[in-house]
């Protein structure tokens, strides 16, 4: 490593010094990303039991994750007891989960739980309501875990003096902001301009050209964690930001698909984000899509 930046220390740049806080929300963010990744995989995998031997709760529950299906089914795991709910535990559990017109709910619920379908051997069924029984204190826990840890993930970024610049973007709520602000780091002097934000997002399409023929392309060697908020931060804003809105439509005039449209949003936003950190003010819908018609000449990437 030492003759690496003997020889060619002109090839190489320098680590972002990004500060200690920045750091923390990154770590954070990712850790709190990793555990939604993993109550994502433990809700198939209960999904996937049920459909074994109770599909009717997977009928009942759309969400098996939510506070409401993880109370009835850690209390009923398999058709015998769910069929003998009483109202009041049913009640209970949609109360706790905070939903609306429980009174209506309670009793087609009930009902639904206690359908006829065919069923497993009872030994079968016994370890397959086991194996719920089990996902439901996993999802539990995770669940616990992901709302703590978001918690201290928001209070760390709050503290960044860039917190309320990442916040004014449209379509970034305190979670994607945090992760935004994470991958991106706060180092002044890691993107010199926009298109070098850009480029490290993965948003800015790759344009090859080999004699006559020139392809436009999405990229694919980029930050994933970043992308994906960057992607979702995108989708978000179509709904805060007429001027965003007004970009996407006119971008899907021209015939391209909906998540290249996204990218070229996103792509956009990036620039919108450089430019607010690069002048210490916050968004303006104004100064972000000024009154002219918008510029549709931005590369088109080709690739869905």
């Amino acid at each position: 490593m030492a003759e690496i930046v003997r020889v060619d220390r002109d090839h190489h740049r320098e680590i972002a010094g990004d500060t200690d806080l920045a750091d923390a929300v990154k770590l954070l963010a990712r850790a709190h990303q990793n555990l939604i990744w993993e109550r994502v995989r433990h809700t198939l995998r209960m999904r996937s039991a049920l459909l074994e031997f109770f599909p009717v709760a997977v009928q009942a529950f759309p969400d098996l994750a939510a506070a409401d299906a993880l109370i009835l089914l850690g209390r009923a795991p398999d058709p015998d007891r769910a069929a003998k709910l009483t109202r009041g535990q049913v009640v209970s559990a949609l109360t706790a989960a905070r939903r609306h017109h429980v009174d209506d709910r309670v009793e087609p619920l009930r009902a639904l739980l206690r359908q006829p379908a065919l069923r497993q051997p009872p030994t079968l069924e016994a370890a397959y309501a086991a194996v719920v029984a089990s996902q439901v204190k996993v999802l539990t826990a995770l669940n616990e875990q992901i709302t703590a840890l978001q918690a201290v993930m928001t209070q760390n970024f709050d503290r960044h003096p860039a917190a309320q610049i990442y916040l004014s973007q449209p379509g970034l709520g305190p979670i994607l902001a945090a992760r935004v602000l994470g991958e991106f780091g706060d180092d002044d002097t890691r993107f010199i301009n926009s298109r070098a934000r850009k480029n490290y997002s993965g948003q800015s399409p790759i344009t090859r050209a080999s004699g006559k023929k020139t392809t436009v392309m999405a990229r694919y060697a980029t930050n994933r964690r970043l992308g994906v908020a960057l992607h979702l931060q995108a989708y978000g804003a179509l709904n805060g930001s007429p001027g965003t809105r007004a970009y996407y439509d006119t971008i899907r005039a021209r015939g391209t698909n909906h998540h290249a449209a996204l990218r070229q949003v996103a792509n956009r936003l990036v620039g919108i984000l450089h430019g607010c950190l690069d002048s210490g003010t916050l968004y303006d819908e104004t100064v972000a899509w000024p009154a002219e018609p918008i510029n549709t000449r931005e590369p088109m990437t080709s690739a869905a």
